[in-house]
């Protein structure tokens, strides 16, 4: 049919069908002249050459689902609609002219385009253009992908935008654009860029390997996205440089319904949403940006999970953050961070880090695994904690410098190895009901700021449980130290402490020290069984110490340096050979003190005796520790082969590693053979103890060191056998002269014990080629102190298989000093069920035999690739199990014991597998 022919078809009949077919010059053009409003011209397949412009409402569709492409004759756009038109487009593909210009333009009317899209050049919606589109592909764009400003709505839905060469999507002006299953990939700029006070709404979207960031706000921008993914961005998933505030009725953080709301009103608003893989931070909150995340998971991002800067306000609601190379929670400025119910874990720097002047808030989260210190402040940064656990890194677990401030309550400290809590500086802190586990010290307070610490506990701490530093005042109210390895309150020279209502408990060494010119006041402080003095005060101390209780002292009770000069009032002292020793010219001022079944006592025995239950304090084993009558006290006796055994079925209890445990059993063997040969006056064969453990991530190597050494302790080879961890940052130095004292001092802190230097072959990197790196140094200076000390420490290197051969051969001091290795190999399928096992029963879970069966095939199918860690990923499987039990569990309204202790198939976390659909990615599969 040729155009006139159509056209005389369509004459007079209102909403007549057009036909048109490819071939005469301005075929579409005529057609859509000859179409009466309302009609509809059916396009045949093919190409046509012309550019449209639509001023009537008309639908254009392709005729039996041919493709239809209409392509620009020049650079002008190939459609362009006008205001007061209602176009339909169905099946139709517009080609422009050029990649950066526009290849559709709607100025005006309203477009509903259903398949097709756009092939060359950019869609730009203006004016008061509305636009629905389905299903459409835009692609071969410049500059940016589409450009939208319009006061009209704009509605993509399964749409897909990709490689475009600048920004996916520009919205700007009084826009509304709402997105849902679309995606948007490859633009090399940023995905999405919202400016001015546009307003977005995105559902179920993704925004996949933008060249910077993933979505870009500025000025007084909105944005509410809901259960979208932002992944593998060059720059951050989220960057807000500002924003409109969140409304508080719409603040999921503030209001008591924490549903998705329809639109978005103010702010940047994620629920449900992934941002992983990111170049840089996460999610970059700067000027007077607001967002709230919640529910969302952030993770192996190229810089912070999320930082908040200048006057932004930022808020996390269970949300999830893993593995980012800087700080997971980052403030600085003026900005203020809150996060509630939110998990940091696996962060290469500090877990939080607040500086400037920023406000930090975070309530009923966990911080762990981090390689810096898990709370780290600065400035003038107040960090407030409630119901924060944290712990598993190698720095402090609360560390604040400079003139920050700290408000803690609740909070649980385990595993750090330096200090639970450490304020320098001007740094103040008020805590209370802190906990501090098997830290190296406990709380460190050597700052000039105020401290107060109320209801605190520390224990197993390495160190000392509390040392308060010179230049500022604290106040220590209630709370107990449980088996410090050194002292468990030590007050240093211009200190000013007032402790109350302590109980010091099982001290290594005393109870309380008190450094020379120091003149702490402490009352009702109760000492039991320290390993020296229940209390010391060294030469030209002071203090007054009231109404304090020493129970079964290893040495003296009290003890007074030379020209000491105390005040003790009602001091009662019991179990002790002696109540008190002074040096040259102590002059103690002493009133009304006790002492009971003391040998040597200087103070006179209380009117009635004391009776055994109001002393006693339950052992580790559970046996109250009485004194008797001589003064005697029950101790832990000294190791012995009885112990020897205990640890090594303690050894053999552990799961898989039956060649390590064959290993250490052979070690054991040849060490007590040493041992009765020089008993007997014979010559001891060469014996060395060092080790290499080569194994994968999580395969047991600290853990079984752990026990080396306590081994090594019960058969009299070390003196304490405890155990010291360290890698490259701690012994090697960061300029010239600071590597041999920085190794050296890790060195002395293991001496007795066991230093194990995890990734070993970071000292001797394969390809390296020398240079600055002072590694070669701290090589030298280990083996040297090695020899000097043969006898007194034994060092366990740890890691890959393959990288500590080469570092073995690197030095020929390490190969003659490291002659055997004991090989850890992977768990297989049934350790690491009953590794989770071993968790669940811990922590009072029991597993079905139908989450064994799902959890067996689920290890079947994990990747064993270089993210795979073995125990800890087994441990990590576990705690995810746990939290989606606690989602099933939660629909109960009424859950039985069973339920809340029961595992079952439908807990165990399913695997990621790669995409197979090319518009979108595939879901999750669980093994059979």
């Amino acid at each position: 049919m040729t155009t006139h022919q159509a056209a005389a078809d369509a004459t007079g009949h209102q909403g007549a069908t057009v036909h048109v077919t490819p071939g005469s010059p301005g075929a579409l053009a005529a057609a859509l002249a000859a179409a009466a409003p309302g009609g509809e011209v059916r396009v045949a397949a093919g190409t046509y050459r012309e550019a449209l412009r639509v001023d009537r409402d008309v639908t254009l569709r392709a005729a039996d689902g041919g493709p239809v492409t209409l392509v620009a004759p020049d650079t002008a756009p190939a459609l362009e609609v006008l205001p007061g038109a209602r176009l339909t487009l169905d099946g139709v593909t517009v080609r422009g002219g050029a990649a950066d210009r526009p290849a559709v333009l709607l100025s005006g009317g309203a477009t509903h385009w259903h398949g097709g899209g756009t092939a060359c050049g950019r869609l730009e919606v203006l004016r008061d253009a509305a636009l629905t589109m389905t299903g459409a592909r835009l692609t071969g764009a410049a500059l940016a992908g589409a450009l939208i400003r319009t006061t009209g709505a704009v509605r993509l839905t399964d749409c897909v935008l990709e490689g475009a060469q600048g920004t996916g999507v520009v919205v700007g002006g009084d826009s509304r654009l709402e997105m849902t299953g679309s995606r948007i990939r490859g633009a090399t700029g940023s995905g999405v860029r919202v400016r001015e006070n546009a307003r977005v709404v995105l559902r179920d979207c993704l925004i996949d390997g933008a060249g910077r960031s993933g979505l870009l706000f500025e000025d007084g921008s909105a944005a509410l996205l809901v259960d979208c993914r932002v992944r593998d961005c060059g720059g951050e998933a989220v960057r807000v440089l500002d924003s409109s505030p969140v409304p508080r009725d719409a603040d999921p953080y503030e209001a008591a319904d924490t549903a998705a709301p329809a639109e978005a009103r103010g702010g940047l608003l994620l629920y449900g949403c992934e941002l992983t893989g990111a170049g840089a931070d996460a999610l970059h909150v700067a000027g007077s940006g607001d967002a709230v995340l919640a529910g969302c998971v952030l993770r192996d991002g190229g810089g912070s999970g999320a930082t908040a800067g200048e006057r932004a306000r930022v808020r996390l609601a269970d949300t999830r953050i893993v593995r980012t190379a800087s700080a997971a929670l980052t403030a600085h400025g003026t900005a203020r961070l809150e996060a509630r119910g939110t998990t940091v874990r696996d962060s290469a720097a500090n877990g939080l880090l607040a500086t400037g002047s920023a406000a930090v808030r975070i309530t009923d989260g966990e911080v762990t695994d981090c390689r810096f210190s898990a709370v780290h402040a600065g400035g003038t940064a107040e960090v407030t904690l409630t119901r924060l656990r944290a712990g598993r890194t190698p720095e402090h677990g609360l560390h604040a410098v400079a003139d920050s401030r700290l408000t803690l309550s609740e909070v649980h400290l385990t595993d750090c190895g330096m200090s639970g809590l450490d304020l320098s500086g001007a740094a103040g802190a008020d805590a209370a009901e802190l906990s501090v586990t098997r830290c190296r010290n406990g709380v460190v307070a050597g700052s000039g700021g105020p401290v107060r610490l109320t209801g605190c506990t520390v224990t197993d701490a390495e160190r000392a449980g509390f040392s308060f530093g010179p230049g500022g005042e604290a106040e220590l109210d209630g709370g107990r130290v449980l088996r410090a390895g050194t002292a468990g309150l030590v007050v240093q020279d211009g200190a000013t402490v007032r402790a109350r209502d302590v109980e010091i408990t099982e001290a290594a060494g005393s109870g309380m020290v008190v450094a020379a010119g120091a003149a702490p006041h402490a009352s009702g402080v109760r000492v039991v069984r320290p390993g020296k003095n229940g209390l010391i005060v060294d030469a030209k101390g002071a203090g007054v110490f009231e109404d304090c209780e020493i129970t079964g002292p290893g040495y003296p009770a009290v003890h007074l340096g030379e020209a000491a000069t105390p005040v003790l009032t009602r001091i009662r002292v019991q179990d002790a050979d002696a109540d008190l020793s002074t040096g040259d010219g102590a002059e103690p001022e002493v009133r009304d003190c006790v002492s009971w079944q003391v040998k040597d006592a200087h103070w006179p025995a209380p009117m009635a005796p004391v009776p055994a239950a109001a002393t006693a304090t339950a052992a580790p084993g559970g046996t109250p520790a009485t004194g008797s009558a001589g003064g005697d006290t029950t101790t832990t006796a000294p190791p012995t082969e009885e112990d020897l055994d205990e640890l090594l079925g303690e050894l053999h209890q552990l799961i898989g590693l039956d060649r390590v445990k064959q290993d250490v059993a052979s070690l054991v063997k040849l060490m007590r053979m040493v041992q009765r040969r020089e008993a007997a006056g014979l010559a001891a064969p060469p014996l060395s103890r060092h080790l290499v453990f080569a194994g994968n991530p999580g395969t047991g190597k600290t853990t079984v060191a752990r026990l080396y050494g306590r081994i090594l302790a019960a058969v009299g080879l070390l003196e304490r056998g405890h155990l010291v961890e360290a890698d490259r940052s701690a012994l090697v130095g960061e300029y010239v002269g600071h590597t041999g004292p920085k190794t050296q001092r890790v060195f002395m802190e293991a001496m007795g014990g066991v230093l194990f230097i995890d990734e070993a072959y970071s000292l001797a990197p394969a390809h390296s080629s020398g240079g600055n790196d002072f590694a070669q140094e701290a090589i030298a200076t280990l083996v040297k102190l090695m020899e000097d000390h043969r006898d007194a420490v034994v060092v366990i290197v740890a890691g890959y298989p393959m990288e500590m051969e080469h570092f073995i051969d690197s030095n020929p001091g390490l190969a003659s000093r490291f002659n055997r290795t004991l090989l850890f190999e992977d768990y297989d399928t049934e350790d690491l069920v009953r590794i989770v096992e071993q968790h669940a029963a811990a922590h009072q879970y029991e597993l079905t035999d139908a989450a064994r069966a799902t959890l067996a095939g689920y290890f079947d199918h994990v990747p064993r690739d270089g993210r795979f860690g073995n125990g800890r990923s087994a441990r990590q499987t576990f705690q995810a199990m746990t939290e989606r039990q606690a989602y099933r569990v939660a629909e109960n309204d009424a859950p039985s014991e069973a339920d809340l202790r029961t595992l079952s198939q439908l807990d165990v976390p399913e695997l990621d597998v790669p995409e197979t659909d090319p518009a979108g990615p595939g879901g999750p599969v669980r093994p059979a």
